[in-house]
Parts: C-alpha cells; structure tokens; sequence
C-alpha cells in the first residue's frame, strides 16, 4: 500500500493537496462538506498526520521550554498544569527541565533549547542565578521568555510573582498575634528574589513588634536535607529555642515537623509553625500546618495566556517589561494556633 500522506489524500479525494492541507488544519477557507470528506477518509486510512514536518512549514515548533529549579515543590507542579490547560488548546506542548537549584545546569538547559526549536522559555531561576548573561541571549535570539516566581528582574519582559512581602509579614504578624516572642526565618537562598522580599516582610513585622531580634534568627539552609536537619535540631533543642516559625519554603517546614518527632516539643503548644507552601496534604499533617498558599494554578493559566497572545494572535506584539501580582492566600490551621 503507498505511504499515507497528504499527496495521496488527495489523489483519493480529487483534490489539491493544499486543500487537503487546510482542512486537516480545520481552515475556514474550507466547507464543512469537503472538511468531512477528507476526515473521513483520514480516519479511515488511519492517516497520522507528521507534526515535525507541519512545524518546519509553519516555521514553528509548537513547543514551549519550562525551567523550574525543583519537581518536588507542589507549587511548579501546578504551574505547570495551569499553563498546559491554556496550552494545550492552541496545540502546543511543554518541554519541562530541572536545573535542580545548579546554576550551571539552568545555563546547560537553556544553551540547549537555543539550539534546538522552541517558539518561547517560560522559567523560575534556580536558587544559584545571580548573573543573567545566559538568559540575555534568549532574547537576543528573538525567542520570547517570561519568568514566574523567581525571576531575574534585569531581563526586559513580563514577570508572574505574588506578593511575597507582604505574606511575610502577615505571617509573621499572624504568629506574633498568637503569642509568640521568638520567631526564627528558614531561609533558603539569600540570591533569589522571593526568597529577600519574604525575609524583608518578616523583618518588618519584627521591627514593628518590638521584639528583641538578633541575627541568629534567620537560618540560613542549603540544599542538603541533612545539613537542614542538624541546623534545625541545634536551634529547637536549648533552652532559649524559638517559640515560632516561619519557613520561607515547605520542604523546610516539613524538616522541621520531621526534626521535633526526635524532641519532646509540640505543635503548637511548644512551636507554632507557618510556612510557604502549595501542598494538597497541608491538612493531613500532625497537625494540620498553616501556609501561605501561592496561586500558582492562576500564574501557570497567565503564563499561557500571554505567550498564547503573542505566538498564536499577535505576533508582531512584544511582551511588555512589566511585573503582574497575583496575591497569595493565608489558611491557618493548628500548626499556628495559640
């Protein structure tokens, strides 16, 4: 039987390739009789059409690159589902990269999406970016990038963030109202933006307390669970540990849980805990944890939205060099209850 392509739908059907073509791709220069027509036999002939193929034609790959510096965070998960329902309907797909909090592989990741064909980079920065060389040159390039969450602020684009600040230092205000005086910050990174503006917040509420602060409150983490885990334990087991807690990202938070099963303290009797997080299980921990839920399913549907505008309806239209704040929600629970 000759190969099933489009040139021979078109012998079948007595018709133009092109138009055959067009209908395939459900033109409106094309009736819906002679649309049904060539279905039809497509389905028939099990025709497949060949995406590669299409996308060198229409000068695009119909694929986007996604950068985020870690799998494990609940948030990237379902920034990655909200930009694949908006993507998905225009016929594009994602190719999704871990820089694993490297630096060097985040400059890996991206040299190799600027070899190959993708039509934009959608990212968050690992924990490492302090320089934006590497990504200057996607845009150098012609290729449209946006960043959400953790952005590099010197790249003229659009960039999807909450309002970090501002959830720091109602957090911690939320556990100043509660009672406590001591009030330790898990910090992750002292390079990443949101990772600065939540710590900036917290010090604020700090600052307006009156609380006695020393530097020693702020714990400065890596990416080493074990290191966390001795650096959190060593803080919890004097005398004079703290009485609250706010993590600036759940994995933190959950070292902490993990590290007082090995004390005697409680939550929230002895620690109460508040921290950034998107997990779905935040209500099945002992005890339920409070977090500062980011909206992540409504920056991942913004992200597509926008490149959706520019590759598909406006091509000509740049993206604006503008900052979009989406609020963060704060839900209490035990973990921090008085």
């Amino acid at each position: 039987m000759p190969k099933v392509n489009i040139k021979y739908l078109a012998s079948l059907l007595n018709m133009a390739p092109s138009t055959v073509s067009r209908a395939l791709n459900d033109s409106y220069e094309i009736s819906p009789a002679t649309k049904a027509k060539v279905m039809a036999l497509a389905k028939e002939l099990n025709y497949q059409p060949n995406p590669y193929a299409r996308s060198l034609r229409a000068n695009s790959s119909k694929t986007i690159g996604v950068i985020i510096p870690e799998r494990i965070n609940n948030f990237f998960a379902q920034v990655i589902d909200g930009l694949e329902s908006v993507t998905q309907e225009y016929g594009f797909h994602l190719l999704v990269y871990n820089s694993h909090e490297d630096v060097e592989q985040e400059k890996k990741i991206i040299s190799y999406l600027l070899g190959g064909r993708v039509d934009a980079i959608i990212m968050s920065v690992s924990s490492q970016t302090s320089s934006s060389e590497h990504l200057i040159q996607v845009q150098n390039q012609g290729i449209p990038i946006i960043f959400f969450d953790r952005i590099a602020q010197d790249i003229p684009t659009t960039k999807f963030i909450t309002n970090d600040f501002e959830s720091g230092y109602l957090g911690t205000k939320h556990l100043i109202e509660q009672g406590c005086r001591k009030i330790f910050f898990l910090s992750l990174s002292k390079e990443i933006t949101i990772g600065k503006e939540r710590l900036n917040g917290y010090l604020k509420a700090i600052n307006e307390s009156g609380l006695a602060f020393k530097d020693s409150w702020v714990l400065h983490c890596t990416q080493e669970e074990n290191k966390n885990a001795a650096l959190i334990e060593k803080t919890l087991f004097p005398i004079d540990r703290p009485d609250g807690i706010i993590s600036s990202v759940e994995k933190l938070a959950i070292t902490t849980y993990q590290v007082l099963k090995k004390t005697r303290l409680k939550v929230p009797q002895d620690v109460r805990i508040v921290s950034f997080s998107n997990m779905s299980i935040a209500d099945l921990l002992d005890p339920p944890l409070s977090t500062i839920a980011q909206p992540a399913d409504k920056i991942g549907i913004a992200c597509g939205k926008l490149l959706m505008k520019k590759l598909k309806i406006k091509k000509q239209e740049d993206i604006q060099d503008e900052v979009i704040i989406i609020p963060s929600v704060l839900h209490i629970r035990k973990s921090s209850l008085h």
